[in-house]
């Protein structure tokens, strides 16, 4: 029986302690230098008044950008379809017949080339779950995917035979055409370049070729060259980057000319395009640009309204500070900066 104190019997030797404490290091006990500002009322109200005098004039300059931008909207839904047929505007879109109409539209502003050509389309939900899923990005890639269309229901397949580009998205295509003139002259309209590079480059396939696209009832909309490969098909690229709002605009081209103040635009459009069904709008909108891209007022205003309120702060604290100050408590009793003896 060995002697000493009433511990339990000793461990067999060979055997090595383990233990769960992590390696002591400065990181993982938190013991870096750190920085701890304390907010003393100078620092808040210099912070504040700093914020204000940066945000103010990047808010006048923001809204003097998207003030340059000179635009042309014009709704057309309503008036290209004729009075007779307004009570069912429904059954005159699907029905057969003309779909042509004729607009005028006058420049207002000089418009310094290239003039966008956008469409606009109100109360379209391009981003609802089952629209959106309704696409098989795989198969827009390679022909090797062009029979996996499990994602695409219901413009999966015709009588048996994939659809390519299948899916609800590419089924919708728009497909209302313009054409402009300029005392008796056209202007053409750019169409080259209108889409995102990357996706041309990288999610729509050189060879990949539209095989029974709009062959089965009912037709969704606009139609695709079955001639050329999914890469050049531009319009088409545009309309798959769905929209996440229900007002939205797509580039349909470019006009590679300036327009003068006064000129009178003719605009012969095709109508074809069902938003009737859903009480959705559709307008023209011809626009330029600025370094700050289209006309947008939304980051001027919010860089006004930021810097007018840390302004305002500023001032408040500023009075309340001088009025009724109080008495900053000494830093040095704060547990950092004391000593570990006390």
């Amino acid at each position: 029986m060995s002697s000493g104190g009433g511990g339990g019997p000793s461990e067999p030797s060979g055997v090595k302690k383990t233990s769960k404490r992590p390696k002591y290091s400065r990181f993982t006990q938190q013991e870096l230098p750190a920085c701890k500002p304390i907010l003393t009322p100078s620092w808040v109200i210099l912070t504040f008044l700093v914020a204000g005098v940066v945000f103010i004039p990047l808010g006048v300059i923001c809204l003097f950008a998207s003030q340059g931008v000179i635009e042309i909207v014009d709704r057309y839904d309503t008036d290209c379809v004729p009075e007779s047929s307004r009570a069912n505007k429904v059954g005159y879109i699907q029905g057969e017949g003309d779909k042509m109409c004729n607009r005028t539209i006058t420049v207002t502003k000089t418009m310094k080339h290239p003039v966008y050509v956008y469409y606009q389309l109100e109360n379209y939900y391009q981003n609802h779950r089952r629209y959106v899923k309704s696409r098989n990005d795989a198969q827009l890639r390679s022909p090797k995917e062009e029979n996996d269309v499990q994602t695409c229901a219901p413009e999966d397949n015709v009588a048996g035979h994939p659809i390519v580009p299948c899916g609800l998205v590419a089924w919708s295509l728009f497909n209302d055409t313009y054409k402009f003139s300029r005392n008796s002259q056209e202007l053409l309209v750019n169409k080259k370049d209108i889409s995102w590079k990357s996706d041309r480059d990288s999610k729509f396939g050189k060879t990949v070729y539209p095989k029974n696209f709009q062959t089965g009832a009912p037709i969704g909309g606009g139609t695709l060259d079955p001639k050329k490969p999914l890469s050049e098909q531009e319009d088409l690229i545009v309309w798959m980057r769905t929209a996440a709002l229900p007002i939205f605009r797509k580039l349909y081209g470019k006009i590679e000319t300036d327009l003068n103040a006064g000129d009178t635009i003719m605009v012969l459009l095709e109508n074809n395009y069902n938003t009737y069904s859903f009480n959705g709008e559709k307008k023209l909108v011809l626009s330029t640009t600025s370094w700050l891209g289209g006309r947008n007022d939304f980051l001027g205003v919010a860089y006004l309204t930021v810097g007018s309120i840390c302004l305002f702060l500023a001032v408040t604290f500023s009075v309340l500070y001088l009025v009724k100050p109080r008495q900053l408590g000494d830093p040095s009793y704060l547990s950092w900066n004391r000593s570990p003896g006390g």
